[in-house]
């Protein structure tokens, strides 16, 4: 198939060499143009690590070059850039063409079906609850994946068209991938925005003076309590929507191939087997720039409609706003365009199912 890859950093560029491995032809498209400059000089993608190998992406160098003929388009940004990538990619996309968010944060895919909807396309959309692949980039061509996961969740919009949806993913990356019931599923099964705010929260100093210290060693017992303790009213808003997700243990687990225990047991067993990676060595790090405005205040408004109390969750994004000196909730531009706020449980779990195009929205 031909694949329209939205996004250059390291999932990009690691999606990348899993799909042109399998075979696909992909156009690679950077929002910035700085991630495939090294394609214009003329150079390959160098991987290493779950995938190795040197592979020769097409560089798109607008995202209507990448998307005209392409059978997907995959968003590989962060979240605070889906909004921006959405709009982009919704003025080259036509009907029939399929879109996968990977991965999904803060209902960006209910944003993309209200546009979708704005401008009567019929595009099936895919939401990977995870990345493919993990790792990072390394200058000026090169990325190191780090993981290749055995199993990846996804929703589709709208829900009936899961079976398609399942038989698109595996044609591209094989069989790793897993139907959920919904889009809120989806969105409930994101782990990284509660887990990455309790290791930042408790190990700021380091972040602020710049440290060097190791992720998954730094998972002590206090930090995995608060780990677990934001783990169960993850799952007690999930319960609330008649929905059941993996807890953070089964997650370790099926991602890393842990052996059973609490939090803190697994990251040492995890530290102990691969090391890093490095905790972040600076306030501006996507653990708190994107993950509290893009994955913990989306889960604090999911929770309200449905009237489940998340303290914790309410607390880390108060902490946060004091800690930094800046509005977190206010930095979220896609719950506004979707009017979240004025949803019941009842209205959001509709169109989450649904899309916009069919539920019309509704707000009651």
């Amino acid at each position: 198939m031909k694949i329209a890859v939205l996004g250059a950093g390291a999932i990009g560029l690691g999606t990348t060499a899993a799909l042109i491995e399998r075979g696909h032809a992909v156009r690679l498209w950077s929002p910035s143009g700085a991630g495939t400059a090294f394609l214009a000089e003329g150079q390959d993608l160098v991987a290493e690590g779950a995938i190795t190998g040197r592979f020769a992406p097409e560089r798109a160098a607008s995202p209507r070059e990448a998307i005209v003929g392409a059978d997907v388009a995959l968003i590989a940004v962060p979240g605070n850039g889906h909004r921006t990538v959405i709009d982009a990619a919704c003025d080259h996309l036509v009907s029939g063409q399929t879109v996968i968010i990977s991965s999904h944060c803060s209902l960006s895919a209910l944003y993309l079906s209200r546009r979708l909807a704005e401008k009567r396309l019929a595009c099936p959309i895919i939401a990977w609850a995870t990345t493919v692949t993990t790792g990072r980039r390394v200058p000026p061509n090169g990325v190191a994946v780090a993981t290749l996961r055995k199993e990846v969740d996804l929703a589709a919009i709208p829900a009936r068209d899961s079976p398609a949806a399942l038989a698109t993913c595996r044609a591209l990356l094989g069989d790793r991938f897993r139907v959920r019931d919904d889009l809120l599923a989806i969105a409930l099964s994101n782990l990284n925005p509660p887990s990455h705010m309790a290791n930042a929260l408790c190990n700021l100093t380091r972040m602020e003076k710049g440290e060097r210290w190791a992720n998954y060693d730094c998972i002590t017992e206090s930090v995995g309590r608060l780990i677990e303790a934001l783990d169960r009213e993850r799952l007690a808003v999930a319960a609330a929507y008649g929905l059941k997700v993996r807890s953070v243990h089964e997650h370790m687990q099926l991602s890393f191939d842990l052996p059973q225990g609490s939090m803190a047991e697994m990251a040492r067993v995890l530290h102990a087997r691969r090391g890093g990676p490095p905790g972040p060595a600076t306030l501006d790090h996507r653990y708190v720039t994107e993950d509290v405005p893009f994955g913990l205040v989306p889960l604090i408004a999911i929770a309200r409609a449905a009237a489940v109390p998340v303290p914790l969750h309410e607390a880390g994004v108060a902490l946060f706003t004091a800690l930094y000196g800046r509005d977190f909730a206010a930095e979220n531009d896609l719950l506004p365009a979707l009017g979240v706020g004025g949803m019941s449980a009842r209205a959001l779990h509709a169109v989450a199912r649904d899309g916009f195009a069919a539920s019309g929205g509704g707000t009651s």
